[in-house]
């Protein structure tokens, strides 16, 4: 939660500091498994300062490894960018791509408060609610913003469509193959009879960072992502904010 501190100085009037307590770079390994084989994603995010403001940009790369790579020989490709305000992340482009397939894109147009969406050669523009977040920038998102005690709500694109989405918030001592890490767990609310699922464990003493995922997807596939690596750098740069 230190970071969340540091990330709001930045906004206080006469504050010149890049603080050395926020990472410029974090580093993610995990393990996937799911109900027809095993892979690994590596995923990572980058800070930078850039013309008076805080960026971000987040890859993430899934592979398929042992036997289930020869059903899925594709990596899969998501993508976040953007800036860091008070509230957390605000994305300008998303997308996903998976192996030679065109990617699903979402493009935030904030001034216009127009969301575009470009799935399989098709367009949809929606209006873009405030805190709207991709999934990707929905993970590391509660590293920049404070979550409420019991329950959170936010808009989320995967690139093909917008949803409102609401997370239960509890707390659990999670067991990893690089040791227990006290953790927050969203959880979404789902309707009556939905066989969709999604949970998010963010560890609680180390910059709020997703180190577990559990979701079954609309095609019914239950897939878990597992940490089993983080590389934090830090990197200390003086810049001068206008008084």
């Amino acid at each position: 939660m230190r970071l969340l501190l540091v990330i709001l100085l930045l906004w206080l009037p006469g504050f010149s500091v890049w603080a050395t307590d926020i990472p410029s770079r974090i580093e993610i390994n995990y393990v996937v498994s799911t109900d027809i084989g095993e892979g690994e994603i590596t995923e990572v995010l980058e800070i930078n300062h850039s013309e008076d403001e805080l960026r971000y940009r987040i890859d993430s790369v899934a592979r398929a490894t042992g036997i289930y790579k020869l059903l899925e020989p594709n990596s899969i490709v998501r993508h976040s960018e953007g800036v860091i305000t008070e509230h957390g992340l605000k994305p300008s482009r998303a997308y996903e791509k998976r192996g030679k397939k065109g990617p699903s894109l979402a493009e935030f147009d904030w001034k216009s408060h127009i969301i575009t969406l470009n799935h399989r050669g098709h367009q949809l523009q929606e209006r873009l609610p405030h805190g709207t977040l991709d999934r990707l920038s929905l993970s590391y998102n509660y590293m920049f913003a404070t979550l409420p005690k019991h329950h959170v709500e936010r808009y989320v694109t995967n690139g093909r469509d917008l949803q409102l989405s609401q997370y239960k918030i509890t707390e659990e001592l999670l067991t990893t193959p690089i040791g227990e890490m006290k953790t927050i767990v969203l959880t979404r609310v789902e309707e009556k009879n939905s066989k969709l699922k999604r949970k998010i464990w963010l560890a609680l003493n180390n910059h709020m960072i997703p180190v577990r995922i559990m979701s079954i997807e609309e095609n019914g596939r239950e897939i878990e992502k597992m940490v089993t690596g983080i590389n934090i750098v830090y990197k200390a740069e003086r810049q001068s904010h206008p008084q």
